[in-house]
């Protein structure tokens, strides 16, 4: 059973950063895909970004070009460095794992005041 904590979160004016973190209990080597979801008041969870076991990335089109994941194996950690934020930006933001199941953190709140 791997455990992911999230951190990082809090609030910040339009136009500033973040950098989130995620720390799993276990290697995240034994993950094919780590990735970042949010979920905002009134609206589905959605994916924000994603990176495989070969250090593969993928994101949204709503954060290419502001946001960016990255990965400390030795560190059993996964980050969201976030950029040019919006208050469209504004979610709880969780921390996913997979590999023959999925595991989740229990999120991290981002709050963006414009």
């Amino acid at each position: 059973q791997v455990q992911l904590v999230e951190s990082g979160g809090g609030l910040v004016q339009a136009g500033g950063s973040l950098r989130l973190s995620c720390v799993a209990s276990g290697s995240i080597f034994s993950m094919n895909v780590m990735g970042w979801y949010r979920q905002a008041p009134g609206k589905q969870r959605e994916l924000v970004a994603v990176i495989s076991r070969a250090g593969i990335t993928n994101y949204a089109d709503s954060v290419k070009g502001r946001f960016a994941i990255s990965r400390d194996v030795a560190k059993n950690t996964v980050y969201l460095q976030m950029n040019s934020l919006k208050a469209e930006d504004t979610a709880v933001y969780y921390c996913k794992g997979r590999n023959s199941v999925d595991y989740w953190g229990k999120g991290t709140l981002v709050t963006v005041s414009s």
